[in-house]
């Protein structure tokens, strides 16, 4: 069982990285390298709270193969659908 000050550390992580996302967004970054910034936050806050929030680091590794085949063909279809825009 994981302690519960390993989610307590977690939750620190993802609150400091939210705030880093937002201050990132009032900087006055140019576009292109606050998108970069908060895509990588994003990232890896999505990471964080899939391997240990919902468990995926304790289960067998084909659900997280699986999980992640998931994810990527949504982010194709994101991507499709976006390019079709421009």
């Amino acid at each position: 069982m994981v302690s519960t000050k390993l989610y307590t550390a977690i939750y620190v992580v993802l609150f400091v990285s939210a705030t880093i996302q937002v201050l990132v967004e009032f900087a006055g970054l140019a576009y292109w390298t606050a998108f970069a910034v908060i895509i990588v936050l994003s990232a890896v806050k999505a990471i964080l709270v899939a391997a240990y929030f919902q468990h995926l680091r304790f289960e067998p590794r084909s659900l997280t193969y699986l999980v992640v085949t998931g994810l990527l063909a949504a982010l194709a279809l994101t991507l499709a659908a976006s390019y079709s825009i421009l």
